[in-house]
């Protein structure tokens, strides 16, 4: 199924993977009484905050992250996404952690479960989070360095 002007758009894969990405938030909720935040997990898994998650815990859950998507990866026929190179990759996790903490939460702690607790600070996050994102695509178009064509 493909949807009209996005010929690659996979909407019965992207139904299924936010099904999952909403029942592992549920689980990690109600198994262990916390938020699904990856960021605060990271802090946690580094000894960089205090959690009743355990240290252990909180690593094998980012030990997952990629894990799972190198599994799904392994498993599909599409051609694997290409990346920027290591240090622009670097930089970026750098400016993404640091956004994180600045902003008390990532994208998938107040996207995800913010956002379905109706909390307020969550909906003013994600509603940045929204326009910072369509003001740099309206950018990237203006100036002509747009990704895709």
């Amino acid at each position: 199924m493909s949807l009209p002007g996005f010929p690659d758009a996979a909407p019965m894969a992207g139904l299924a993977g936010g099904v999952l990405i909403g029942l592992a938030a549920a689980l990690m909720l109600l198994g262990a009484g916390r938020i699904a935040g990856v960021s605060g997990i990271a802090a946690r898994a580094f000894g960089l905050a205090e959690s009743s998650l355990p240290r252990a815990g909180a690593a094998a859950f980012l030990v997952g992250l990629p894990l799972g998507a190198l599994i799904v990866t392994g498993q599909s026929a599409a051609p694997a996404p290409a990346f920027a190179g290591t240090v622009p990759l670097v930089v970026a996790g750098l400016l993404v952690g640091i956004g994180t903490r600045l902003g008390s939460g990532c994208t998938s702690g107040h996207g995800v479960c913010g956002m379905s607790r109706l909390s307020q600070r969550s909906l003013v996050a994600v509603a940045t989070f929204m326009a910072t994102g369509f003001a740099t695509v309206a950018a990237m178009n203006a100036l002509g360095l747009a990704v895709l064509p």
